[in-house]
């Protein structure tokens, strides 16, 4: 009885997750809190570590050489992947705060950077605890999507950049091409929920997934999304065949 209550919660919550911004961002602070131990285990083996070459590449649009002193911000930081490869690159010598709303999330991810150059804080996207023009540059890996409000989002960021600093956004795409968009697809909605539900105990955090990806904006909107945020000079790339997308806005 117990088991069959506990998949009534998660459903519920899921469907309340499409159903109002609120609800989404309930559910997804749970969800993410829920699934936090086993998130960077799953995160190397359900994308055949293919993402960290991603982050890299996203690293590079940031542009962080030209301010190495300055200090960044990783939103929707998780278990602070972006921050610690940043952190650690050659010629950096500034700092980072690494913002998420599910702080089980941001433990996970504690030692593997230095405190004194990547800080962890609890903070909501929407709702950033820093004044005006704050960072250098911003950086949100694989998070955008589950903000509840994109636009709001979007120019809370703007908010606290500086003017011309960078905003970069990876994110998950669907490849145009046909064969490999058909091999993504049952990838995404069938291999990956059942690979994923199995490693992390969760019934719909890897449901949600490729839904959450299907309902967010493709790359020519998001693009227009930034534009209509105050971001300058936009453009975007896509990564292996289309599955992941960078863009890039200029405060």
């Amino acid at each position: 009885m117990s088991a069959t209550i506990d998949l009534e919660r998660h459903e519920a919550e899921a469907a309340a997750a499409n159903a109002t911004l609120e609800g989404k961002r309930v559910y997804v602070r749970r969800m993410f809190s829920e699934i936090a131990p086993s998130y960077d285990l799953l995160n190397r083996l359900l994308s055949l570590g293919i993402d960290r070459r991603w982050r890299t590449v996203a690293l590079r649009r940031l542009g962080w050489d030209r301010a190495p002193s300055g200090t960044y911000l990783d939103l929707c930081a998780g278990t602070l992947d972006v921050g610690t490869q940043l952190s650690k690159t050659r010629g950096f010598f500034g700092r980072i705060l690494a913002a998420d709303f599910a702080e089980p999330m941001l433990r996970a991810g504690v030692g593997k950077a230095s405190p004194a150059v990547l800080a962890p804080a609890v903070a909501d996207a929407l709702a950033l605890p820093v004044r005006d023009a704050a960072f250098e540059g911003a950086i949100v890996a694989f998070g955008i999507r589950n903000v509840a409000d994109l636009g709001a989002g979007l120019r809370e960021v703007r908010r606290v950049l500086k003017p011309s600093a960078r905003f970069v956004i990876l994110e998950f795409s669907t490849p145009t091409l046909p064969f490999i968009r058909s091999a993504y697809q049952f990838y995404f909605h069938h291999v990956l929920p059942r690979i994923g539900r199995l490693v992390s105990g969760h019934r719909t955090a890897y449901t949600y997934l490729p839904r959450s990806v299907a309902n967010f904006p493709e790359t020519t909107a998001l693009a227009q999304a930034m534009r209509d945020a105050g971001f300058r000079d936009v453009s975007w790339e896509t990564l292996t065949f289309g599955i992941a997308a960078i863009h890039v806005g200029t405060a």
